[in-house]
């Protein structure tokens, strides 16, 4: 392929090359997520190239990390803007790592419970019933901290 040729992609490749479905493909576009996508002249097709695909590896990684559909918008629109934009691309994503960091917190005491939990039955099944009883009563502390952190 010479400098001068292009790769395109329909929208089929394009979905499967980034792992996200054609119908998110367009939703995006629709709503300015991405930019509009060049069409083909004979089809009205949409033709995705190499720099539309970056993009949307960009946007599919934005999406994975839990990022709502406004930020990666308002991402994607800073990234237009290059360095003018750092201070605000920062904040952003500052942001999008403390939700993280609690929805990580969240898992891990969801994790310490089911640990517990098995813990106790262990114990329960072993005929244990003074560390069956301790693994319940550590159980309902937990569970109480659960019920706080995972209101929002």
């Amino acid at each position: 392929m010479s400098a001068t040729t292009r790769h395109t992609y329909t929208i089929k490749e394009a979905a499967a090359l980034t792992g996200l479905p054609a119908s998110t493909l367009r939703y995006y576009e629709t709503i300015g997520v991405i930019g509009p996508v060049r069409r083909g002249e004979s089809s009205g097709h949409r033709v995705y190239d190499e720099n539309d695909l970056d993009q949307l590896m960009w946007v599919a990684c934005l999406a994975a990390t839990g990022m709502s559909v406004a930020d990666m918008r308002t991402h994607v629109a800073n990234g237009q803007l290059g360095a003018a934009a750092a201070q605000e691309q920062i904040q952003l994503l500052a942001q999008q790592e403390r939700r993280l960091a609690r929805e990580a917190e969240r898992i891990a005491l969801r994790h310490r419970y089911v640990r517990l939990k098995i813990d106790y039955w262990q114990a329960a099944g072993a005929g244990d019933t003074v560390r069956a009883q301790e693994l319940s009563d550590e159980a309902a502390t937990l569970a109480a901290e659960l019920t706080r952190t995972e209101k929002p």
